[in-house]
């Protein structure tokens, strides 16, 4: 006999109270609470650099806003991940519920920084849910190889733009002529 096992809604989980003193992050993924660990300091420094140019970028082209984690990205009912680094586009700001506090919607690009316990989960979990959610372009950033695949969004698949180590540079679709420097954004 088959147990159903109940998938836990955004607003059940919204609802959930966390102790202060509980040092992770919590992400509602397939109606799943998926537990990760606090960002490193590595992580954040790179965190932080991609905001950064993207912020940069932005102020120079002002096409849309640039977010980090922890927000909560409601892709659908039972699924709300908190991307590292995300852009939504001024045609598609009717996703930011000002109200809410949240992303109701997909966002244009996410960035995913591997952490030693989220490769698994980034590359391929995350990666199949953001491909499912139709975002344009998806960036997974690994700080130990130094690298930037780039994929994005086509024919209801994601096919890899591009590849940069630390002698390249990771170019954008969704930002047009944005490129950052991948040895700069990841210093050894």
């Amino acid at each position: 006999m088959d147990v159903a096992v109940k998938k836990l809604s955004y607003a059940e989980f919204r609802a959930m109270e966390f102790d202060d003193n509980d040092p992770y992050q919590y992400e509602l993924i397939e109606g799943e609470i998926v537990r990760k660990s606090s960002p490193t300091i590595r992580h954040q420094r790179i965190s932080g650099n991609i905001y950064f140019q993207i912020r940069s970028y932005l102020q120079q082209n002002p096409i849309g806003e640039v977010f980090s984690a922890p927000l909560d990205v409601v892709l659908e009912e039972h699924t709300a991940p908190q991307p590292d680094v995300f852009f939504v586009s001024k045609g598609r700001e009717f996703i930011l519920n000002e109200a809410e506090g949240v992303v109701i919607g997909t966002p244009d690009l996410i960035v995913e920084i591997i952490s030693p316990g989220s490769a698994k989960r980034d590359r391929y979990e995350k990666k199949e849910l953001y491909e499912r959610f139709g975002v344009r372009e998806f960036w997974l950033a690994d700080p130990n190889n130094r690298t930037i695949e780039v994929f994005a969004f086509s024919e209801n698949t994601y096919r890899l733009q591009g590849f940069a180590d630390a002698e390249n540079k990771a170019l954008s679709t969704v930002l047009p002529g944005f490129e950052v420097d991948v040895a700069k954004l990841m210093p050894e």
